[in-house]
């Protein structure tokens, strides 16, 4: 697990995002490494958690490659190219079910 992966999972805690979730994809993915997936309250929740990650990391020297779903909030995605974070709102998550989808991957246990 990269810092910038630590870093990503310690702003989402502080944020208070619910529910974390980290998948190790590598053999599973060739388009990233890692997916860490959580939950927000609201969309402003969402939008905060996100903006939480993406400052911490630009600290670092990490900017995304891509981000999407932004405005909307429901389900944002934060692509670090070797790790993607996925920040839904709860009935976006239970019906994108991405866990379901990536359940060959290695859940991976999150540091606390």
């Amino acid at each position: 697990m990269t810092a910038g992966l630590r870093d990503a999972i310690r702003a989402a805690q502080d944020r208070k995002a619910l529910d974390l979730s980290l998948f190790d994809l590598r053999g599973v993915s060739s388009f990233t490494d890692f997916f860490l997936i959580c939950t927000g309250t609201s969309t402003r929740h969402t939008q905060g958690i996100s903006d939480a990650i993406v400052e911490r990391l630009k600290k670092s020297g990490l900017t995304p490659a891509h981000i999407e779903g932004y405005p909307q909030a429901e389900w944002i995605l934060l692509d670090y190219l070797s790790f993607v974070v996925h920040i839904f709102i709860e009935r976006a998550r239970l019906f994108y079910d991405l866990e379901r989808l990536w359940r060959s991957a290695k859940r991976v246990e999150l540091p606390e």
